[in-house]
């Protein structure tokens, strides 16, 4: 899905097993984010043969968290060039309860930290939003006012807390922190897209009403 000329979404449609959305930033320095299972990474493969992206083309792979339904498949880019990164909680996190569970290894090129990411001419907000997990993060695009979301908020959810490492306080602060962005195009991790700054909006509020009692 062409948001536009810089931006792919490749929305995970299957009822019966669960992955993550993805996308591409697609410029001369060319982004993944979440690319998702290994099991099921044909299909993210194929999507992007089809708008004549290769897997060497890719520069970066940012994971949004170390959860496998989202970073597994950085094992189909062992052999290439491809940076991956992630938050330094988030691997410290991965080597206690994941790597132990999940045969794959992760290996990250360099950290994250929240802040300014530049890469070649794209600039890109790190966010720290803990809750979902210890390490996770968002990530605020300002020049397309896109925030990937990952799995901190969703179209009227929010991310699980019942997991090693999930904080229902945490989640709601970084939701929270998230609500102040000025987002036209909100892009979670699972689930529906949502566009127009009046519908995010009305899903933080949504959101917070509904769950926040609850986390």
């Amino acid at each position: 899905m062409r948001l536009s000329d810089e931006l792919y979404a490749f929305p995970w449609q299957s009822l019966t097993e669960n992955n993550c959305n993805s996308y591409l930033i697609d410029g001369p320095f060319k982004i993944l984010i979440d690319p998702g299972h290994q099991h099921l990474f044909t299909e993210l493969q194929h999507s992007l043969e089809a708008i004549n992206i290769k897997l060497e083309d890719i520069d970066l792979i940012i994971g949004t968290h170390i959860h496998p339904d989202h970073i597994e498949a950085v094992q189909s880019f062992s052999s290439l060039s491809t940076m991956v990164t992630i938050h330094e909680i988030e691997y410290h996190y991965f080597q206690k309860y994941i790597s132990y569970s999940h045969d794959f290894n992760l290996r990250p090129d360099f950290f994250l930290i929240e802040g300014t990411l530049k890469a070649g001419d794209i600039e890109l907000d790190v966010i720290h939003t803990p809750g979902h997990s210890p390490g996770s993060i968002c990530i605020y695009w300002p020049s397309h006012k896109a925030l990937f979301a990952g799995d901190v908020i969703f179209e009227q959810g929010v991310g699980r807390t019942d997991l090693p490492g999930g904080d229902g306080d945490q989640l709601k602060n970084s939701i929270g922190r998230l609500s102040s962005l000025d987002i036209e195009l909100l892009l979670p991790g699972h689930g529906s897209l949502i566009r127009g700054q009046e519908e995010i909006v009305r899903n933080f509020s949504l959101v917070e009403e509904i769950y926040f009692d609850m986390l």
